[in-house]
């Protein structure tokens, strides 16, 4: 089956869940800019020439799995400033202002968001991973030297934390 398909399959059967936990768009809604990249231009995130660990999580407000690890991310972030974070939201442009702010705000997300518009998905999909189906929650745990990929939710930190120390020390 071509991994597009899994990705719309993935967005039906995990959209109707989250739906009902959107935000509703209000006069606080975050006034933090959430930049549009195409592939091209999130790409260069994608890799690092430092020793710094990165963590980039691909993510939508559809989903399920995804909406119940973002706290993980977030209390990760706070724990760990350190550690370089990006949350890659699937979700529409469209929808920044009227539903990925408010969600966001609601949910007290602070670490950095960015919003993936291309719809070329099966090349983008092929060139993060091979591997990769296309389904979300997607996590890439790397540095320079060390990249792991993770298609499945974290349930908690110590769980984050145990990948994070397999990929960047892995024991010799």
């Amino acid at each position: 089956m071509p991994k597009i398909s899994l990705f719309i399959l993935s967005f039906l059967f995990l959209g109707f869940t989250a739906q009902s936990d959107l935000g509703i768009a209000d006069e606080n809604s975050s006034t933090a800019e959430i930049p549009i990249h195409d592939f091209e231009s999130l790409e260069p995130l994608l890799y690092t020439k430092t020793n710094k660990t990165h963590i980039i999580n691909f993510w939508a407000m559809w989903c399920a799995p995804c909406i119940k690890e973002l706290p993980v991310f977030e209390q990760y972030q706070k724990d760990h400033p350190e550690v370089e974070m990006l949350l890659v939201s699937l979700d529409f442009p469209e929808d920044i202002e009227t539903k990925l702010k408010p969600f966001l705000k609601k949910r007290g997300i602070t670490t950095d968001v960015v919003l993936l518009d291309d719809p070329d998905a099966n090349s983008w999909i092929d060139k993060i991973d091979p591997n990769w189906s296309g389904a979300i929650p997607f996590t890439i745990i790397f540095n320079n030297k060390e990249r792991a990929f993770y298609e499945r939710p974290f349930d908690n930190n110590e769980d984050l934390q145990q990948e994070i120390n397999t990929t960047i020390h892995p024991k010799k």
